[in-house]
C-alpha cells in the first residue's frame, strides 16, 4: 500500500521559517507545524496572550481550509504554553473555535518558544477529501 504525501501550504499563514512545512497531508491525515503567533506577512503579533492565541487560530484555520478541513475535523491538539497559569485565558479561546466539537488534547507548559511567544499549538486533523 503506498501513501501519498503532500506538503500543504498557504500564503494566508506565516511561511515556514525554517526546513519545515505549514502542514503535511498523508493519505487522509494532517499534521500541522507549530504555529506561533505570526501574522501571514511574517510580523510578530503584538499584545497578551489573547491576541496571540487568536493569531495562532487564524494561521491553523488557514491551513485547515488550504488542505480543505474544518475545526470538526481535529481530532488531536497540542497546545504549548510560556505560563499554564495563562491556561484559563486559552482555553476560553480555543472553546470558542472548536464549539462543540471536542478533539484529543495536551497542554504543555514550555520554558521557552520560538520568538519568545507566549503559545504555540499544533494539530491533527482526518481528512475528507
Amino acid at each position: 500500500m503506498t501513501i501519498s504525501i503532500e506538503t500543504i501550504a498557504t500564503s494566508e499563514a506565516p511561511a515556514a521559517i525554517g526546513p519545515y512545512s505549514q502542514a503535511v497531508r498523508a493519505g487522509q491525515m494532517l499534521w500541522t507545524s507549530g504555529q506561533i503567533p505570526l501574522t501571514a506577512d511574517g510580523r510578530l503579533v503584538e499584545g497578551g496572550i489573547e491576541e496571540q492565541t487568536h493569531q495562532v487560530f487564524r494561521n491553523l484555520q488557514a491551513i485547515l481550509k488550504e488542505a480543505g478541513a474544518s475545526w470538526k475535523d481535529v481530532v488531536k491538539v497540542t497546545v504549548f504554553l510560556k505560563d499554564m497559569d495563562q491556561f484559563a485565558v486559552v482555553n476560553e479561546i480555543y472553546a470558542s473555535y472548536f464549539g462543540d466539537h471536542k478533539p484529543a488534547r495536551s497542554t504543555v507548559e514550555a520554558a521557552r518558544l520560538p520568538k519568545d511567544v507566549l503559545i504555540e499549538i499544533e494539530l491533527t486533523a482526518i481528512l475528507h477529501n
